[in-house]
């Protein structure tokens, strides 16, 4: 990776009054940006910043950008929002920081702004488009998987990527393409029932969210957790109105499409009476519990979305909390190490680290391996590594040859955008390791089947 640089002075801002800076509406606010002391302990969390090696793009650059947006003393443009764009939202940056500056929210503040107020490229806005009118929209997404079914069964992503053509059209396109997962006879299928009842005693009654690519293609995992939960006591509940939870279109500052989203996800699963709603996937968790502060200005929606954040439980996080009930058998005949793959939105966003790891090692047999830079982005960051595809490439071969260099037999990785990434970068790499969310794990291990290594 590009080594950092050692200075740390503020970076030159060119003035130009020109521009207006931030509109009116929800800025950062100043405070938080002034609670930037400019200790730097962030910039080497940062993934940008470590690929790019420029301080505009760490997140004290950024801030030092805010600032100067906040005050009119620099334009919201192009040459400042760029800045903006290059930042995967990891919120590793927030771990980090020793004065608890809250980026997380000054940048989840500025994305909208550029949204509105920074004209793009005719291509970057229609990619954009291609990406925000098909990925939160899981019944669009469906009426796709007959043509992607045949495009990879005929082999015609072999001859495209053996060609280039793609890539030196489009590398976003190409970035797009390389992702694909594997459409199975499952994609087509929806197997889950509205309700699926607790085994043995009922402790709990929870509800579950699917997710859009989770449940096309990663319906095994939603699969397994629904067993999970099942055989842990648990009454498990799937509205089947329920759609995108808000993440892709919130993470890139599209506020309106968020919001309705979002009201869309809590009119599902109210009059559920669930004690808790579960979610499998990173990503969507973090956005989930931060329904509270997406609908603030909401008065009809404000105190519901609270509520409804407020039963929001990454998986993991909800087994270790109730205790698991269900023995455990061996994965294999062996003894199996594991390497665990921190989500950022997981790990960063949600706090949420030891439960996967509790989870793993209360598998007999069951090893864990920790890998170098365990808390680095792997460059997957929603739909980052299709939006700025360079930076994330670098970022996911580094990832991958920290797990790999761990020795492990298998990588667990709790985010579906997590796992195409290593798939891609393990494939790139020549190197067959299996990948499994460890809640799949745990299933098998629930059921007494071995593990098809």
């Amino acid at each position: 990776m590009t080594a950092t640089p050692s200075s740390t002075d503020r970076p030159a801002l060119k003035l130009d009054t020109s521009f207006p800076g931030f509109d009116a509406q929800d800025p950062p606010e100043q405070s938080l940006i002034d609670a930037c002391v400019h200790c730097g302990f962030c910039l080497t969390t940062c993934p940008s910043y470590r690929v790019i090696g420029k301080e505009t793009d760490s997140p004290r650059g950024r801030i030092y950008l805010m600032d100067a947006i906040n005050k009119q003393d620099a334009p919201l443009a192009t040459a400042t929002s760029q800045h903006f764009d290059t930042c995967l939202g990891c919120l590793a940056c927030t771990t980090a920081c020793p004065s608890g500056v809250q980026y997380d929210k000054l940048i989840a503040a500025t994305r909208p702004q550029v949204e509105r107020n920074v004209p793009r490229t005719l291509s970057d806005r229609l990619f954009r488009q291609l990406i925000f009118t098909l990925f939160p929209h899981p019944d669009r997404l469906r009426m796709l998987l007959p043509p992607l079914y045949l495009y990879q069964a005929l082999g015609l992503g072999k001859l495209v990527k053996a060609t280039g053509l793609l890539k030196r059209i489009s590398p976003r396109l190409a970035a797009m393409e390389s992702l694909l997962p594997t459409v199975t006879a499952q994609s087509f299928q929806d197997t889950i029932p509205e309700v699926i009842p607790a085994q043995g005693d009922t402790r709990y009654r929870v509800g579950m969210i699917l997710g859009c690519v989770q449940r096309l293609f990663f319906s095994d995992v939603n699969e397994s957790t629904a067993r999970v939960l099942s055989a842990n006591g648990c009454e498990v509940v799937v509205p089947k109105m329920q759609g995108c939870c808000a993440a892709l279109p919130h993470h890139q500052g599209q506020e309106e499409a968020a919001r309705d989203l979002a009201r869309r996800m809590i009119d599902s699963f109210e009059d559920t009476g669930v004690d808790a709603i579960i979610i499998n996937a990173a990503g969507c968790g973090h956005t989930l519990k931060e329904y509270g502060h997406l609908l603030k200005d909401d008065p009809e929606y404000r105190e519901r979305a609270i509520a409804f954040s407020q039963k929001v439980k990454d998986v993991q996080e909800f087994l270790v909390d109730i205790g698991l009930t269900a023995p455990l058998s061996p994965l294999s005949p062996e003894p199996l190490t594991i390497v665990y793959q921190d989500a950022c939105h997981l790990l960063h966003g949600q706090k949420i680290s030891a439960p996967p790891r509790q989870l793993l090692l209360s598998i007999p047999g069951v090893t864990l391996r920790e890998p170098v830079d365990a808390a680095l982005c792997c460059g997957s960051a929603g739909v980052y590594n299709m939006l700025q595809p360079e930076i994330a490439e670098e970022l996911g071969q580094q990832k991958v040859e920290n797990l790999i260099n761990t020795g492990a037999q298998l990588i667990a990785s709790s985010n579906p955008g997590c796992s195409l990434q290593i798939q891609k970068h393990l494939e790139h790499q020549g190197i067959a390791m299996p990948l499994f969310h460890p809640i799949r794990l745990l299933d098998y291990a629930i059921r007494g089947v071995s593990l098809p290594l």
